[in-house]
């Protein structure tokens, strides 16, 4: 590791020299071939400088200055291309000129291979969400909605608890990276109700596991943040405000620009909103920063920070209670990324990067809410007011529910997190056909948990190397295969494989029909524990019991959650290439999850009788399974004119095959459905996982003009099943309701508008649910009816073109 480490900073004290300043590259086509015969411009300060047509390599040349430029290409059969660059003194800068078919433009994303690649050339599902599609968005949660193979749950209104569902994964299953930083809490929790839309630029979403390249909780999904950077040479000040229902205002500046080597974008924003339930107010402040140093045409130092502090009201579920708890929820967050970046010859391409993420939490009930009622003569619970709750099936006895229990308040819990994190990646062009990735990341992870029950802390140390490569074949087969090793500090080594391949049956051209991609993906993912699961483990529980008993009978530490996934399908281009189906069909399975088992159940696992029996309630195990099944459909169409137009459907069978969980070794009966078992706290073997519906999918129609843009988008989800968790007055199960198809269906159609007053004046709104439809995304917690937002957006400076630094 050491050596590995020594020779990636080696590699960057490696100085490119070249006698004179300029430009070189290639023209390539979708599939990475080359075209001759192209039209290359180079542009300075809105002006053409330079011309050149390529040869049959593909090649282009030019001889400049150092400074900023813009590079348009273009050929027949293609649309016009542009990229930005930053070119040095004595220093040659390398800049290939991907070209796209038609008027759908090619995505170039990250988190599929872990180098820069077109979406053309990658057998995986991708979905790149823009800084344009987040425009006017408060968070990033309403255009998780509008993407293929994601749920998006969120218990109440805005700032309410929201859990992202990828291809059936739990919430806990998406590794997310803001600017390569991992910025999970220990286990794989992530909080998207507290992602703002502030300096965002792109979101990339893998769906699928990608443990090779992101080692542990990359067991369902990837979700990649990247900050946006300042790119005009002249500063750019933009300030933003607006209000709405629901006293709901926001607040926004950023200030942005490039200067010779050094770029720089910052942004704050301030959201606070009352929201439609007492006790459900809500406040989010983010800064967001993005600072880059390009010393030489092949170096790039770029650092990125992301600080957010949010407070929201918990007023638990209103509907099933019909008053307000009194709870609170506080999260401070910061994240930090160090990124330096050296394309040491013109094939070779290293990589190092420090991270931080430092986490808070803080949640409390100051009082108990509610009115006392103590039948036992125990102490008093206390209840809300008396509700008849209804299923599809029928409706149980009315009844009061306990909002609190008895006991000491205020009843406190909070964690803190810290992470550092170090990275070093090579990886190696040695044709237009193969390039190779070496990859090694460090993790230091601190965390410590402290609640009215139990104060627990862990401290761990992971290892993780990768290596992939990928290949291109005739420029029609593509293929990506790669293993990652991991060594984690709680379950010690695992490895996961990844094959990802694309094979065109018919190449990309301005025919009516082409363009027909096969994808096929197999992949593994794994997760380690989080602080609580870990510190209740069989292993955990022991060390501190009755550590006798783990020599004695060879207990193991708790093992990492696991996945695996297959997926393959097909993309269709059409209409001379204005339109584009995609159909996937996958299968996963998460296996190994981990649950909490009473102690008289754990004999059923194997453990010795004598284990069992030293424990004092039960531990937390790898005895959970489920898996899913289903098929992603996505049609895109761009009619011309300022017209676009695009939909998704989604199904996903999922259904719970193995746990041991106290629901299902006590499935609980509701004597108002004598015939019904009900999984009170977690889903019985046989039913669908909570939350996630077989159905679901979304739609967007959006029309732009050089002054004025309009967007109607929505979001569909089917019946879903859920539980009530509600306990009634006596400790009964008269208030629980059967699981199946608990919640229903759903619709959330939203207006999104802007106009120019002046360039650098836009007046904006914003509405959402515009049918008002009452509908609860989460059972009991209702969410917000229609609301309208309004503002205005003023842009200070800048330049009326963009460049970019290349890597």
């Amino acid at each position: 590791m050491r050596v590995f480490f020594f020779f990636s900073i080696l590699f960057f004290a490696i100085a490119s020299f070249a006698a004179s300043a300029g430009i070189s590259g290639h023209i390539l086509d979708p599939l990475g071939a080359v075209v001759p015969s192209a039209k290359v411009q180079l542009i300075k300060d809105g002006s053409v400088v330079s011309e050149a047509v390529t040869d049959q390599q593909g090649q282009f040349h030019f001889e400049t200055v150092a400074g900023r430029y813009s590079i348009q290409a273009s050929a027949s059969g293609f649309s016009q291309t542009t990229i930005f660059v930053t070119v040095h003194s004595d220093s040659t800068t390398r800049a290939d000129v991907t070209l796209h078919i038609g008027t759908l433009a090619q995505q170039v994303v990250v988190s599929a291979t872990g180098t820069e690649t077109p979406d053309s050339q990658l057998g995986a599902s991708v979905t790149l969400i823009t800084s344009d599609d987040l425009q006017y968005r408060l968070n990033v949660l309403d255009a998780f909605r509008l993407t293929t193979g994601l749920q998006t749950v969120q218990s109440g209104g805005l700032g309410g608890k929201a859990s992202v569902f990828v291809r059936g994964g739990n919430s806990n299953s998406n590794k997310v990276l803001i600017d390569g930083v991992p910025a999970n809490d220990i286990g794989g929790s992530f909080e998207f109700a507290n992602l703002a839309s502030t300096a965002v630029d792109k979101l990339e979403v893998f769906r699928g596991p990608n443990s090779v390249l992101y080692g542990s909780d990359a067991i369902g999904s990837v979700v990649n943040v990247t900050t946006r950077r300042g790119t005009t040479r002249l500063p750019q000040l933009t300030l933003a405000g607006s209000g709405g229902t629901f006293n709901t205002y926001d607040y926004r500046a950023a200030l942005a620009g490039a200067y010779r080597n050094i770029d720089y974008f910052s942004e704050a924003s301030r959201s606070d909103s009352r929201n439609n339930v007492p006790n459900t107010a809500y406040h989010n402040g983010t800064f967001a920063g993005n600072y880059g140093w390009t010393p030489a045409a092949n170096t790039d130092l770029r650092v990125t920070v992301r600080r957010n502090a949010s407070v929201a009201g918990l007023s638990n579920a209103f509907d099933l209670y019909q008053i307000a708890d009194d709870s609170f929820l506080k999260e401070q967050n910061t994240f930090i990324g160090v990124t330096l970046q050296n394309q040491t010859t013109a094939r070779w391409h290293n990589l190092v990067r420090y991270g931080a993420a430092r986490l808070t939490l803080q949640s409390g009930n100051p009082t108990p809410s509610g009115t006392p009622f103590d039948p036992f003569g125990f102490g008093a619970n206390y209840l809300g007011k008396a509700v008849t709750l209804c299923a599809p099936t029928g409706c149980a006895a009315p009844g009061q529910a306990i909002l609190d229990f008895g006991g000491a308040y205020p009843s406190l819990f909070d964690t803190m997190t810290n992470r550092d994190f170090v990275q070093t990646q090579s990886d190696y062009y040695f044709s237009s056909h193969l390039t190779a990735l070496f990859g090694f990341r460090f993790e230091d992870e601190r965390g410590i948990t402290n609640s009215s029950f139990s104060n627990d802390h862990t401290e761990r140390k992971n290892f993780s190397y990768t290596m992939q490569a990928q290949e291109n074949v005739w420029n029609r087969l593509y293929s990506t295969v790669g293993v990652g090793l991991e060594n984690n500090a709680v379950f010690g080594f695992a490895a996961t494989p990844k094959v990802s391949l694309a094979y065109y049956l018919f190449r990309p051209s301005d025919e009516f029909f082409s363009g027909t991609k096969l994808k096929f993906n197999f992949g593994k993912g794994i997760k380690e524990p989080s602080i609580f699961e870990e510190t209740s483990s069989l292993f955990s529980v022991l060390s501190k019991t009755s550590p006798q008993l783990i020599s004695q009978f060879h207990v193991s530490p708790t093992g990492p959650e696991r996945s695996r996934s297959f997926d393959f399908g097909f993309d269709q281009a059409f209409l001379n290439s204005r339109a584009k189906l995609g159909v996937t069909f996958f299968h996963n399975r998460f296996y190994d999850q981990l649950e909490f088992v009473d102690k008289t159940l754990l004999p059923q696992l194997g453990i010795p009788t004598q284990v069992a029996n030293a424990l004092t309630f039960g531990a937390a195990v790898n005895s959970s399974d489920y898996r899913v099944r289903g098929v992603e459909s996505e049609l895109e169409f761009k009619l011309g004119h300022g017209f676009v137009a695009n939909g998704s459907y989604t199904y996903q069978g999922a259904v719970v095959t193995r746990s041991f969980s106290s629901d299902n070794q006590f499935p609980t009966i509701n004597p108002a459905f004598p015939n019904v078992l009900i999984g009170a706290f977690s889903p019985l073997i046989g039913s669908r996982p909570f939350r996630r519906a077989p159905h679901s999918g979304s739609f967007a129609i959006s029309y732009s003009r050089p002054k004025f843009s309009a967007t109607v988008n929505g979001y569909l989800v089917g019946r879903r099943d859920d539980s009530t968790f509600l306990t009634d007055a006596f400790f009964g199960s008269s208030l629980l309701l059967p699981n199946r198809n608990l919640s229903p269906g759903y619709q959330k159609i939203d207006f999104t508008g802007s106009y120019a007053i002046r360039p650098a004046i836009t007046f904006f709104t914003r509405m959402e649910n515009v049918l008002n439809q009452r509908y609860d995304a989460v059972y009991g917690f209702p969410s917000l009816p229609f609301t309208i937002r309004a503002g205005m957006k003023f842009v200070i400076g800048g330049e009326s073109w963009k460049v970019k630094s290349t890597k």
